[in-house]
């Protein structure tokens, strides 16, 4: 009985590993943004944090340059986290390899466009929604793919 597994294009693998590896690094340097946004202006949640820099500073849980970068990196959560799962998923599908190649990139590529124009240069909209929907079509897509190769 052959595996689901043998059928995997070793060029769509690679591309979906590397393209995962970048977004998790991406995902990892939101924390450091959010460190530096704290420390550039003076907001930390922690009473303990607080105490490093000044005995005198209270805990700040609303400054907006902190609450936008988590509300990115949050952003992140709810869309990078489902595209590791059908993004693997859809290699099952035995797809034309430069295609899912393409939807990898893109992407990646606009995650990482959304957090620039969402927490590194804010950008008027509708440049967040754009970024944003260049990565949730592929996704969408890849999913429709998926649930329609096992459901027939």
């Amino acid at each position: 009985m052959a595996s689901p597994f043998d059928s995997i294009n070793s060029e769509a693998y690679k591309a979906y590993v590397f393209w995962s590896a970048v977004l998790v690094a991406k995902m990892l340097l939101m924390a450091l943004l959010t460190a530096i946004q704290r420390f550039k202006n003076k907001a930390f949640a922690s009473p303990e944090d607080t105490r490093v820099i000044s005995k005198k500073l209270v805990p700040k849980y609303d400054d907006p340059d902190v609450e936008r970068v988590r509300r990115a990196h949050q952003n992140d959560l709810e869309n990078i986290l489902p595209f590791f799962v059908i993004g693997f998923l859809y290699l099952l599908t035995n797809p034309a390899p430069w295609l899912a190649i393409n939807l990898y990139r893109l992407v990646a590529a606009s995650r990482i466009l959304h957090t620039i124009v969402y927490a590194v240069v804010v950008i008027p909209q509708p440049a967040r929604f754009l970024a944003f929907v260049g990565a949730m079509m592929p996704t969408a897509y890849m999913t429709l793919q998926t649930i329609l190769y096992f459901m027939l």
